[in-house]
């Protein structure tokens, strides 16, 4: 505020002011340059087309017509570098008296990371944790699943995909589609992650064991997860899922009339 004073002055704009009233003005007004939210805007070309394929299959729909009995939609990906942070000093409980107590210091336990797979429509989930990412861990828990009822025998088992290094472009398509004969993977747009189901999942295991992030070793960590995931397909139920192709077509002419007002602002 002080600094603002200053200027303000300087430029004659006014003769005196105090830095209060500058602090009520600027909290008064819409526009508050001091705040910001990071977002990706859709660059891929094909987003609506590859996104459109999401939202239909999360609707039981598939190139037009609807999914039959035997047919499946399962969500996957990875979280990454899942830190043991061993605290300096054992976290204290929370009391009446003060929330839970985290020491800032810590010591580095290892990472894990995590692969998981989500039913859409069943509501399962298959989750390994592996040492890091990679073409073979992915691999291995597509084996896992495909290798179990009803998907082994299913007509199609769509996998809903990113683009992430171990399951990208045609060449993942050739080797997962090579491997399984009913698998039909079907990616996402580019920085669409948001459209991939597992992701509230992964949020959710977020909120309720990895924060705050303590560990009282690298195991113990591992079976904190695991454990959770045991305990959440208990009493897991489909999400309910409401972003439909009309809103995305709706995003989509917003951002796009957004883009154009940037875009003549800026001429």
């Amino acid at each position: 505020m002080p600094d603002i004073q200053a200027e303000v002055i300087n430029r004659g704009l006014v003769a005196s002011i105090s830095d209060m009233t500058i602090w009520r003005w600027l909290d008064e007004d819409a526009i508050k340059p001091w705040t910001h939210r990071s977002w990706i805007f859709p660059r891929d070309p094909d987003f609506e087309a590859k996104a459109g394929r999401v939202l239909d299959l999360y609707a039981r729909h598939f190139d037009g017509h609807e999914l039959k009995p035997d047919e499946f939609v399962i969500s996957a990906d990875e979280k990454t570098s899942i830190q043991a942070r061993i605290r300096c000093h054992p976290t204290v409980a929370a009391n009446s008296r003060h929330p839970m107590l985290v020491e800032h210091e810590y010591d580095r336990g290892g990472s894990l990371a995590y692969i998981a797979a989500w039913d859409v429509h069943r509501a399962k989930l298959f989750g390994h944790l592996e040492a890091t990412t990679g073409i073979v861990p992915f691999d291995r828990l597509v084996a896992e699943v495909m290798s179990e009822e009803p998907y082994r025998s299913a007509r199609r088992v769509f996998w809903v995909l990113d683009n992430g290094s171990s399951h990208r472009g045609a060449a993942s398509v050739r080797r997962l589609q090579g491997a399984h004969k009913n698998l039909v993977a079907v990616h996402l747009p580019i920085h669409a992650s948001w459209l991939n189901q597992v992701e509230i999942y992964f949020s959710i295991l977020q909120r309720r064991v990895l924060t705050p992030p303590d560990a009282e070793s690298l195991n113990a960590l591992a079976a904190d997860i695991l454990g959770f995931q045991a305990h959440y397909e208990t009493m897991a139920e489909p999400f309910q899922w409401k972003f439909t192709r009309a809103d995305l077509v709706k995003l989509l002419q917003r951002l796009a009339d957004k883009h154009a007002r940037q875009v003549a602002e800026a001429a």
